[in-house]
């Protein structure tokens, strides 16, 4: 039977991908401690998440007003940790929950990124992931040494090559390499360890790479990329996809024809599973699950979205009034999300858009940017049930309202409901993330 893939939506900072969490009178204030770390391992391991993944950016969101003050006095994603060191405490704390975080291709370099994945994957018993993104603003670009960002295709084609080189690594050594022959002093086969010698358009890497071969192989894949050079780049390299659809229908047609890209590229779409950004209350009544939403909705800040808004776009939306529109000249220049731009421009037809349609449209910086189920845990399940029975997901990607309390409700009286329907695990089917998540180990030079 077909279950679900579940995912925890984490963040290294003071509040969950809902920047108004940290406000919520529940929200844990110690989210700078290795405690509150191990304890959202411990829930997610407890209810068989398959996933805790940490979304990450470089930069604190500044670009509104082109000024960090209002980040910091408000508390919009101003802390922001680094999320492979926070694995690590997580990872300490649990023996089957995989472990996955976000790493950039636009300014790290291959070989690096390759080893602290590949480290990350040996300390785990082969329970790694990396979450692949080029990064989408300027403050990212300055705090790494660049004067701006990058176009956004030109992003992408330099994402392909550092995959190439990566993979190239992480392939680099056979299985059974290390023989550790203490009596005729043998440590592993040199023909058996290989150099890349990569030279492509934008890497140079050598090798050989020094970090042998996990349990699994090599870390599990994930890409996030909505917009059509993202969707081509996540058809041929990821293997979870997480994806921000807003209605059921939408979300099927999508499914669908992204399946079918992933043919295209000769790989089994039966082995990419795309998860649907989901928020979820729930509560013993619906009554109490609809007061927990109206304290949740009122949380938000305007401030909260039109800083969001800016981070994703690229934009400094501060320079126009919140109705005067965009023109197309300008919009163009945005180097951000592209499928947040086409999503408004699809809304709202031949009109061009004011920074009001993005916030109403997008609700970015508020409670209702992933669709959201809400209700008794019948209820909860039910909606989650349908968009996973008619083929508009694999899975989940759980964003709480607030922590640890989000995520310990949905252990509590979700996931028994969704275990009982024969909809999601009752127990890990081994050591690894790829056994967990139903993945062929890959060959070397696969």
């Amino acid at each position: 039977m077909r279950q679900m893939t579940l995912v925890a939506f984490l963040q290294a900072q003071n509040c969950t991908n809902f920047v108004g969490s940290w406000r919520h009178p529940e929200a844990s204030p110690d989210f700078m401690t290795a405690d509150y770390y191990r304890h959202i391992a411990r829930v997610l391991e407890a209810g068989k998440f398959h996933i805790g993944f940490f979304d990450d950016r470089l930069a604190m969101p500044d670009r509104y007003g082109g000024d960090h003050a209002h980040t910091v006095a408000n508390g919009i994603r101003c802390v922001k940790m680094d999320p492979l060191t926070i694995l690590t405490v997580m990872g300490m704390a649990t023996e089957r929950l995989g472990l996955g975080a976000t790493y950039s291709t636009t300014y790290y370099e291959p070989f690096h990124v390759a080893r602290v994945y590949a480290t990350l994957d040996l300390m785990t018993n082969g329970r790694a992931a990396w979450n692949i993104v080029t990064s989408m603003n300027d403050g990212e670009a300055l705090n790494m040494g660049h004067a701006s960002h990058a176009e956004h295709d030109v992003r992408y084609d330099r994402a392909d090559e550092f995959l190439e080189v990566v993979t190239g690594h992480w392939d680099s050594w056979d299985d059974d390499a290390i023989v550790l022959d203490k009596k005729t002093g043998l440590f592993a086969h040199p023909d058996k360890v290989r150099r890349l010698d990569h030279v492509g358009e934008f890497f140079r890497s050598r090798g050989p790479f020094t970090v042998p071969r996990s349990a699994q192989g090599r870390p599990v894949l994930i890409q996030a990329g909505q917009s059509g050079r993202g969707r081509r780049f996540a058809a041929r390299w990821a293997e979870l996809v997480f994806v921000n659809y807003h209605t059921l229908k939408k979300a099927k047609e999508d499914y669908a024809t992204f399946k079918q890209q992933i043919a295209a590229t000769g790989r089994d779409p039966e082995k990419v599973f795309v998860a649907a950004g989901v928020y979820t209350v729930v509560a013993e009544t619906r009554s109490e699950a609809e007061d927990k939403v109206a304290l949740i909705d009122s949380l938000p800040k305007e401030i909260d979205q039109l800083s969001l808004l800016c981070e994703v776009l690229n934009a400094d939306l501060a320079k126009k009034p919140l109705d005067e529109p965009w023109s197309e000249e300008e919009i163009q220049t945005w180097t951000g999300a592209q499928s947040l731009r086409d999503w408004v421009y699809r809304v709202l037809g031949k009109r061009n858009p004011t920074t009001r349609d993005f916030m109403e449209i997008s609700h970015r910086g508020t409670f209702r940017d992933h669709p959201r189920f809400v209700g008794t845990p019948k209820d909860v399940a039910d909606g989650l049930e349908e968009w996973f029975a008619g083929r508009a997901c694999d899975g989940y990607v759980v964003a709480a309202s607030h922590v640890p309390g989000g995520y310990e409700e949905f252990v509590r009286y979700v996931v028994p409901e969704l275990q009982r329907r024969g909809l999601l695990h009752n127990d890990y089917r081994g050591t690894t993330l790829r056994e967990n998540l139903g993945l062929d180990r890959p060959r070397v030079g696969a």
